[in-house]
């Protein structure tokens, strides 16, 4: 970790190391892309906006992705990032697919299930299926971490559905 934070301090602020860093989460060599992955997830919120432009690609990326800790370290990427209005279907459809696959590792169902929300959030319709499909998550076959994820989103869709109708 005090490694991560050096690099951080290097670059920190520089537009060119950080492009130099998000080219090397294309590197073919994993230990190098799952590194250069790692230390986004740490770079401070005004780096981290340098990322904002590259949405998509990241979407492209975690999506194709076969290396199951590789794709965790991009949805957590992702998961700092604003969902736009216009979000991209089929990356909720990936979402909710992920959340919802038994043989998914817990993290990532976990960060699914908080992208899916974000995505679904502001459209009542969407927010509704996404709601029915949280409660067919049967929490006794749920790990602790996902039963905890699961239960949030469900009181804070509860919550939000009591602001609607006042």
């Amino acid at each position: 970790m005090n490694q991560v934070r050096q690099l951080l301090l290097h670059i920190g602020g520089d537009e060119k190391s950080i492009k130099e860093l998000y080219d090397l989460i294309f590197e073919e060599d994993v230990t190098t892309s799952f590194q250069a992955l790692w230390v986004c997830t740490h770079l401070n919120e005004e780096d981290n906006r340098l990322l904002f432009d590259k949405q998509n690609q990241l979407i492209d990326l975690v999506m194709n992705c076969t290396h199951t800790g590789k794709r965790r370290i991009l949805l957590n990427v992702l998961c700092r990032q604003p969902v736009p209005e216009e979000f991209r279907t089929d990356f909720l459809d990936f979402c909710l697919e992920r959340m919802m696959s038994k043989q998914e590792l817990p993290a990532t169902q976990m960060l699914c299930m908080k992208l899916a929300y974000e995505m679904c959030r502001h459209i009542p319709e969407l927010l509704q299926e996404y709601r029915n499909l949280i409660e067919i998550m049967e929490p006794d076959l749920l790990s602790p971490a996902v039963r905890a994820v699961r239960r949030n989103i469900y009181k804070a869709i509860t919550k939000k559905r009591g602001i609607l109708k006042q």
